[in-house]
């Protein structure tokens, strides 16, 4: 298979290059009949493929490949536009549109015009995916580019959002909420996240302040929408890494879109510190097909296949770190083997009916079942040394004193079968000048889970006690727990207009938890104001959000079961300010927001690499606050570029938790969250090479600062430890071998493709060394050390995304 992929990759690279002239460029703004912005309105290059949607202020660019082509504009609930364009060779077009409202439509313009508006959310730029250099290769690698976001692993989609956890981020694909795996410990075992980034074609995400109409969590809110296309598509991707296959076919009262996706990144893994045969392999297959009986009812059908196992059988492993003066070795050699699989089944059946204009009315049913498994049995017979400092990391220096020699032993057997249930209806309607929403959702889950695990550590009787009849086991697990939780929840809200400058959105949800036995209310407010200049949006936000315990909370370090948990609750405020202004000779946006959330019960926790162990039988209270700050635009033509900066401070404090020091007792009071990163700045950059517009550099930069962070059986006020601040650098280079119109195209290319993209990655281009968890060991003195676990090093990646004509 890779022998195929690189012989794929040198035939394409080797035909002959085109000498191309220029795309010809068009933007603006879409204005509604009383001169005011349109968000979201669809702007299509007829027979091209191309399309984009506008942003908060009505802004779009979009290109075409020819001199002559027509752009259609249209939004549910105005008149479509269709304009005809005969320009010069790399002409750039400013072009302004005013949709007239459709008359039989006119309030359901309102649904869709408004909450639009008024909707806290960053439009997320779909077309950057296939150029961002990302070693995962899931959607989710674009989340952590946006302010607010925090990550500190490149091989995870996980994510955390202003100080919460990542089990606090909401994600939806077509208003069907998506849950992710349990027993991940780490990126190794994390295979292809559920959403597939070729059949996405609208991405919203909200770092808080978010509408009534979604769930019940915390954090943030991923709002994915798989709909119809303007045109049958075929794309074939593949890379050293990953390859997918995706079709797109619409038809007289349908359409169909139909992905496939393999991964195996052995690649990568094989470069850690940790060395051994690594067998990832993840595969997924999904499908949304969408019937129209008629222009007022529809039926819907999502469907998901996600299977993965990843294998390891480790051989050794050799970690230097310390400081200037200290130089440490530990050097493990391993027997045993890990084997973790998990396969997910789910789909969903969405009726929308609009039994009236301003009406739209949709009946959401979706299951999934998720069923993992690990098994592990590995000994590591290790010794940890002291080195010659003068000699360079990751060199052979001779051991001046030898800190301690023994062995560990990781045993597991664990098991967990998910089954998810909701059903749910879902009401817009517009009266007068209000867009009054609503609806109602039950969901029930079903966990059966069996855990069997232990470790234990030997080194000569210096880290436990020297016991010649017993062998003593640490963090001994064996629970099995059957559960089933059930939620009822509802909400209701209501979008109005104060003025035609002025929006404001009332909302309130109320849920009960079969588990907390809990009736919670949580109301919203959003305030939106537009001067009348049009290139400002000022925004205001307040809001109670309530998070039910869920199987995860509930599950303590042990695995037993604290069934009486009550509900996380958080109160958050926000202010934004949102300014588009011309600079640098091109069209850019600032975006910025300061926030403050207090929540008076939170479920304190500990982080190990990618798994959350609860401190389910405790409770906190605790804060965060900050400011994330944006600006993006074209600051090379035809390119969209952006900077990023959060700045942010989180701490909790665990009710009641003390120690006695000295004959004193000692109330720790606030502690810093294990997500408490003060700083993230992310830059991702494009630029043209070589005078040409079919080459380009695409770069991407992520700063995190450093993570408290202690021994995961240790109490939180121990965890005096941090992380090192995450650096990463990731770069491509693509061509795009039919960008344009060449004058002198591969004939074989032109007559079989309308699209062949070729990409040269370097993936952690300075090779940080950053970490991401730590292995605990004490030496003879019974002094403890932290043996960093490092993530990936430099990797190279071809990649190469074709789409064929049909």
């Amino acid at each position: 298979m890779l022998k195929f992929r690189l012989i794929l990759f040198f035939l394409i690279a080797g035909c002959s290059l085109a000498v191309a002239q220029p795309l010809v460029r068009v933007s603006g703004i879409v204005y509604s009949g009383d001169k005011l912005p349109l968000p979201q309105v669809t702007v299509i290059v007829l027979g091209q493929g191309q399309s984009t949607v506008t942003d908060e202020f009505g802004m779009y660019t979009i290109y075409s490949k020819t001199k002559s082509f027509s752009i259609k504009y249209s939004l549910l609930g105005y008149q479509p536009q269709t304009l005809k364009f005969n320009e010069r060779s790399g002409a750039r077009i400013m072009q302004m549109v005013s949709l007239v409202a459709n008359v039989n439509e006119l309030e359901q313009v309102y649904i869709t015009d408004k909450q639009n508006q008024l909707s806290n959310t960053t439009t997320i730029n779909i077309a950057d995916i296939a150029s961002m250099p990302m070693v995962s290769g899931n959607f989710e690698t674009m989340l952590k580019t946006l302010p607010g976001v925090s990550t500190n692993n490149e091989l995870s989609a996980q994510y955390s959002v202003r100080g919460g956890n990542f089990d606090e981020n909401l994600i939806y694909i077509n208003d069907v909420e998506i849950n992710r795996p349990v027993l991940i410990r780490n990126g190794q075992q994390e295979g292809l996240s559920f959403i597939n980034s070729e059949l996405v074609s609208k991405a919203k995400f909200s770092a808080g302040g978010f509408e009534a109409k979604y769930g019940d969590k915390l954090s943030s809110v991923l709002d994915i929408r798989y709909d119809k296309p303007d045109s049958n598509e075929t794309i074939l991707s593949t890379s050293l890494l990953n390859t997918s296959l995706t079709a797109k076919r619409i038809y007289k009262r349908s359409f169909f879109l139909a992905g496939l996706r393999y991964k195996n990144n052995s690649n990568v893994l094989i470069k850690q510190d940790e060395k051994g045969s690594y067998k990832p392999n993840f595969a997924d297959a999904q499908f949304l097909y969408q019937y129209d009986f008629s222009p007022k009812f529809n039926i819907s059908i999502l469907g998901n296949l996600n299977v993965g196992q990843f294998k390891l059988e480790p051989t050794n492993r050799e970690t230097q770190f310390g400081t200037l003066n200290t130089t440490l070795r530990l050097n493990v050699d391993y027997t045993g083997k890990e084997i973790d699989d998990y396969q997910t089944f789910g789909t969903s059946v969405t009726a929308t009916y609009s039994p009236k204009p301003n009406q739209i009315i949709k009946f959401i049913n979706s299951y999934f079942n998720t069923i993992e498994r690990e098994r592990f049995d590995i000994n590591g017979s290790y010794t940890f040394d002291e080195i010659d400092s003068n000699f360079p990391l990751g060199t052979f220096g001779p051991v001046t004193k030898n800190k301690g020699i023994g062995n560990y032993y990781n045993y597991g057997r664990n098991s967990l079968n998910t089954q998810i249930f909701a059903s749910e209806i879902k009401v817009d309607q517009n009266f007068n000048n209000h867009v009054f929403s609503w609806g109602l959702k039950f969901d029930n889950s079903r966990y059966d889970d069996k855990l069997n695990e232990y470790n234990y550590t030997d080194s000569a009787g210096y880290i436990l006690p020297n016991d010649s009849k017993n062998i003593l086991l640490q963090n001994v697990i064996n629970v099995e727990n059957n559960i089933d939780i059930k939620n009822y929840s509802a909400y209701i809200q209501d979008s109005y207009s104060l003025s035609s400058n002025a929006e404001l959105q009332l909302g309130a949800r109320a849920t009960y938890s079969s588990l907390s036995k809990q009736l919670l209310v949580s109301p919203r407010v959003l305030i939106a104001y537009r001067p009348s200049s049009n290139n400002k949006i000022l925004r205001f936000t307040a809001g109670v959000y309530k998070q039910p315990p869920s199987y995860r909370t509930i599950r303590d370090f042990t695995g037993n079961l604290n069934i009486h948990q009550k509900a996380q609750s958080s109160y958050n405020t926000s202010i934004g300010y949102d300014y588009a202004f011309d600079a640098f000779g091109t069209r850019l946006k600032f975006t910025s927001e300061a926030y403050f959330k207090y929540s008076d019960r939170l479920i304190p926790y500990k982080i190990d690499n990618l798994r959350i162990k609860y401190l389910a039988n405790e409770s906190s209270k605790g804060y965060a606050y900050g400011a994330d700050f944006s600006i993006g635009g074209e600051f090379v033509k035809d390119l969209v570029s952006y900077f990023r900066m959060s700045v942010m401070h989180a701490n909790e404090d665990i009710i009641d938790d003390s120690y006695v020091q000295n004959g004193k007792r000692i109330y720790p009071g606030y502690l810093k969250r294990p997500t408490d990163q003060r700083l993230n700045f992310s830059v991702f950059f494009q630029d043209r090479l070589l005078n040409s517009p079919t080459y380009k550099v695409h770069l991407n930069a992520l700063y995190g600062s450093r993570l408290p962070i202690g021994p995961s059986q240790t109490p939180r006020y121990l965890d005096k430890f941090y992380i090192p601040s995450y650096k990463r650098i990731d770069i491509g280079f693509s061509k795009d071998f039919l960008d344009d119109a060449a004058l002198h195209k591969p004939k074989f290319l032109d007559k079989n493709f309308n699209s062949v993209i070729l990409f040269f990655e370097v993936f952690n281009m300075l090779n940080i060394n950053n970490t991401v968890s730590y292995l605990w060991l004490k030496d003879i003195d019974n002094v403890q050390y932290a043996i960093p676990n490092y993530l990936t090093g430099r990797q190279f990646n071809l990649k190469l995304i074709v789409k064929l004509k049909n």
